[in-house]
C-alpha cells in the first residue's frame, strides 16, 4: 500500500469506530491495519487516534487530519473515476443495503443485471431490516423504505409502496370479516416489530383521514414471517404489497376493507450527504430509477 492507502485505511477505522471493525469491511487482517496505522502516525509524527483495548478516540490532531483527509480522498477517486466514467467501465467495490423482504424477492434480478453491464465491478450486499449507518458500515448506497429522518442523507424516489389490509380466509371465517373501521380495530393484527408505533392512517370513502390503532399478540422484525403467520390463520396484517402480492393472486390472503386507503409513500435510495458520490454508485442508483419506472408487478393485482 501506499500513502494515499494508508490514509483511506484511516479513514475507514475512524468511521468504523475501531480497528476490528475496520478490517472486516475492508477484508485485511486486523495486525494489516494496526501496522498501517502506525505506519502513518510514525510518517507524521503524531499520534493520530488514542486507542486501548476499550476506548477509541481521535486526538485533535487526528480530527483535523480526517477532515482533510476525505476531501483528499475524494479528490483522488474523482481524478480516477472521471478516466472510468467517460469510457463506461465503472470498477472497484460497491457496498449497498437492503431490506430484508425487498431484497430477497426482488433485487436480485436488479443486481444480477447491474454486474453483468459491469464485469470490473464487485458489489458487496447487506440485507437487514435495521436501519444501517452509513458512514460507519461503508455502505455507499442503502434502499429505505418509509419516512426518512437522517438529515445527514440524500435520498432520490425509486419506486412507490403500498400498504394493504389482509387476512387468510380461515381467520376470516373463523372471525369474521370486518366492516368498519371499528371491527378492524378489535380484530388481532400481527404487527411489525421495528415500526415506532401501530397506528395507521386511513383514507375513509369520504375522504377524510381516519386513525387505525391496531394491537395483536404476535410481532416480529420481518414481513415475510409476518405473511406466512397470516397466510397460517394466526391474524391481520397491514403489509406492503410487495411482499404479499403473490399470496393476494392466489387468494391466500383476502384484502380486507379496501375502500379505505392507507396513503402510498416511497422507497428511496439513500447516500451520505457531503461525501463524494463515486461513479459506481451515482450508475446504480440510475439503473434502479429506470429497473423500476414501469408500475411494479406486484401493485399489478
Amino acid at each position: 500500500m501506499g500513502q494515499i492507502e494508508d490514509i483511506q485505511v484511516f479513514i475507514r477505522v475512524v468511521e468504523a469506530g475501531g480497528i476490528s471493525r475496520a478490517a472486516e469491511q475492508l477484508n485485511i487482517a486486523k495486525s494489516a491495519v494496526s501496522r498501517r496505522l502506525s505506519e502513518l502516525e510514525g510518517r507524521l509524527k503524531i499520534k493520530l487516534i488514542q486507542r486501548t483495548t476499550r476506548k477509541f478516540n481521535l486526538t485533535n490532531e487526528g480530527r483535523i487530519y480526517y477532515q482533510r483527509a476525505i476531501g483528499l480522498v475524494d479528490e483522488f477517486k474523482n481524478l480516477d473515476n472521471s478516466i472510468l466514467q467517460k469510457s463506461g467501465d465503472l470498477e472497484g467495490q460497491l457496498s449497498i443495503s437492503l431490506p430484508l423482504s425487498f431484497g430477497l424477492q426482488h433485487m436480485s434480478p436488479v443486481i444480477d443485471g447491474f454486474l453483468k453491464k459491469h464485469p470490473r465491478l464487485s458489489m458487496k450486499v447487506d440485507l437487514s431490516d435495521n436501519e444501517v449507518n452509513l458512514v460507519e458500515e461503508g455502505i455507499d448506497v442503502a434502499f429505505r423504505i418509509g419516512e426518512l429522518h437522517d438529515s445527514s442523507i440524500q435520498a432520490r424516489k425509486i419506486v412507490p409502496i403500498r400498504l394493504v389490509i389482509c387476512a387468510s380466509p380461515s381467520y376470516l371465517e373463523k372471525y369474521g370479516t370486518p366492516q368498519n373501521l371499528a371491527d378492524l380495530a378489535e380484530a388481532n393484527f400481527l404487527q411489525y416489530s421495528l415500526l415506532n408505533n401501530s397506528d395507521f392512517q386511513l383514507l375513509n370513502p369520504s375522504g377524510v383521514i381516519e386513525t387505525l390503532v391496531t394491537k395483536g399478540r404476535f410481532r416480529s422484525n420481518n414481513g415475510g414471517f409476518l405473511k406466512s403467520m397470516a397466510v397460517a390463520g394466526h391474524g391481520m396484517i397491514v403489509m406492503p404489497t410487495f411482499v404479499c402480492w403473490q399470496e393476494l393472486q392466489s387468494g391466500e390472503l383476502v384484502r380486507v376493507l379496501e375502500a379505505y386507503q392507507i396513503p402510498e409513500f416511497y422507497g428511496y435510495a439513500v447516500y451520505q450527504q457531503n461525501r463524494y458520490l463515486s461513479p459506481a454508485a451515482r450508475s446504480f442508483i440510475d439503473y434502479l430509477v429506470e429497473y423500476f419506472s414501469d408500475k411494479p408487478q406486484w401493485d399489478e393485482l
